[in-house]
């Protein structure tokens, strides 16, 4: 590491990596030797990565329904070891196990009031392709040193190295398999966040959950550990449904087969307390705001194609008292958040091993099929050594 390379970059630190590009939309992940610029900013951090997750937003991106430019290097649950730091970092230091999370400025009045996952510059930090400045650490090696778009999330994880911020690593317990932490960074912290955070869900307080992936199966084992009852688990797939039950749900709805409006009803006696949309399908928020009890709320979770719309039964909030909101990252400060859910999981209440698949990172295209046929409910990629 460190070594230097003429004429790429006006940073001293330049590393070749190995990276997953994608060109255009709906394009293959490809590997490619890239160049990474590794003079650090006072507040940045190089990772050796060491694996990462695979998010639904990822796919978003790469299908171009999020609009992140291309060419870019993806990936956003990434975990490795600390290799360097700038000078102004204190938190952690080389050496340091972590888990890299969502991108936020510090400094807007959102940040300032402990809510990063709401910062001001939330889109420009996490999806512009860029630093906060415009710039790019990610090149190839060509006379023109053409730029790659990186930085997703404040890291591009989907490469062997990544340049992030004091902002969005985590420090972690290094007897964590980096398999298992990696999914912290974004997919488990959202669902369970969702429950423990945004709804600060109750005893005997009552949830639906509107689909069982990643998000929906943390968000219920985060609802079991909070002791809500009942929490209903609905799904079209049947192997989703068997799991959730094994992770903490008390019913199953199968979306293929019942009324799921009508069931959740049912089994909590007139409406649930809350019911989160997991799924992105904005025509499922008017479903969750009809199956909710008086004076409950629904929660948008799941991740949308920009500009998508959703109906919403207006009198249903009025009379009833109903609400829906928003959550982001499921209200989470990363470096509070991330280390509570690694208590629960050493604690055995929240397995996030029966969630994972992993993947080496050559079968990086094969883990993105599996996810988006719903083969994996979460895939996480091994890192070459």
């Amino acid at each position: 590491m460190g070594s230097e390379a003429a004429g790429t970059s006006d940073r001293r630190h330049v590393e070749e990596i190995t990276a997953a590009v994608v060109e255009q939309a709906g394009g293959p992940f490809e590997i490619e030797q890239l160049l990474l610029d590794s003079e650090l900013a006072p507040d940045e951090v190089l990772v050796k990565i060491a694996a990462t997750g695979m998010c639904a937003s990822d796919l978003h991106v790469r299908d171009q329904h999020l609009p992140v430019p291309l060419p870019a290097v993806l990936g956003h649950e990434g975990a490795g070891v600390v290799s360097r730091v700038g000078d102004g970092v204190r938190s952690v230091v080389p050496g340091d196990h972590v888990v890299l999370s969502f991108q936020s400025c510090g400094h807007c009045p959102q940040c300032l009031r402990g809510m990063p996952a709401y910062c001001s510059r939330l889109v420009e930090l996490n999806f512009s392709g860029a630093r906060g400045d415009g710039t790019t650490a990610l090149h190839r090696r060509s006379a023109a040193c053409e730029e790659v778009h990186g930085h997703f999330f404040g890291q591009s994880s989907f490469a062997t190295w990544s340049v992030a911020t004091e902002r969005n690593v985590v420090k972690i317990d290094p007897e964590l398999p980096f398999e298992l932490a990696a999914p912290l960074g974004c997919g488990l912290q959202t669902g369970a966040g969702a429950v423990m955070n945004t709804l600060a869900v109750k005893v005997g307080e009552s949830i639906a959950v509107l689909g069982s992936g990643s998000v929906g199966l943390a968000a219920i084992m985060a609802a079991h550990v909070s002791g809500a009852n009942p929490i209903i688990a609905v799904d079209v797939k049947k192997s989703r449904l068997e799991l959730a039950v094994e992770l903490g749900a008390t019913h199953t709805v199968d979306a293929l087969r019942e009324d799921v409006g009508a069931r959740i009803w049912e089994i909590t006696g007139g409406g649930a307390d809350y019911v989160l949309e997991v799924t992105g399908r904005p025509e499922l928020l008017q479903l969750a705001v009809g199956a909710l009890a008086l004076l409950g709320t629904a929660v948008q979770i799941g991740g949308v194609p920009a500009g998508a719309v959703a109906s919403i039964d207006v009198n249903a909030l009025r009379v009833g008292g109903r609400s829906v909101r928003g959550t982001n990252q499921g209200d989470s400060v990363p470096q509070r958040f991330i280390p509570k859910l690694v208590e629960m999981y050493r604690a055995g209440i929240f397995p996030i091993d029966r969630l994972v698949r992993v993947y080496d990172f050559a079968e990086i295209n094969h883990a993105a099929a599996d996810s988006s046929s719903g083969e994996v409910v979460k895939p996480v990629l091994r890192m070459p050594a």
